[in-house]
């Protein structure tokens, strides 16, 4: 099972995410739910570093079970923290609608 941790902070929205595990739904190189939960996780980041222009520190682990943690500060503008907030927020509702439609494979659990 993936589980996905989001951290929300009062002073920039969300500030980090952390996805560990696998969704195991498929043989490997088929799992659907895997494979959008790692686009979704890759193309925020992506996202964030190519259209807010901040470098988000990450740290992944492919080996023991898999561990992707994105931490976000807060930018220099108000106009880049609009963005990025943006961006986190509709990884937020990818992430939900994944968990929605594949409950068995992924969690999703927001802290603030």
């Amino acid at each position: 099972m993936i589980k996905v941790t989001i951290k929300l902070s009062s002073q920039i929205g969300v500030k980090q995410f952390q996805m560990i595990g696998h969704a195991d739904s498929g043989p490997y190189g088929q799992d659907i739910v895997c494979a959008a939960a790692s686009v979704l996780a890759i193309n925020t980041i992506n996202s964030v570093e190519q259209l807010v222009k901040v470098k988000p520190e990450v740290k992944t682990n492919e080996n023991d079970g898999g561990l992707l943690v994105a931490n976000f500060s807060l930018p220099k503008s108000d106009e880049q923290t609009l963005k990025l907030q943006t961006i986190l927020k509709s990884f937020v509702i990818g992430m939900k609608d994944i968990a929605q439609s594949y409950s068995q494979f992924i969690k999703v659990n927001i802290q603030d």
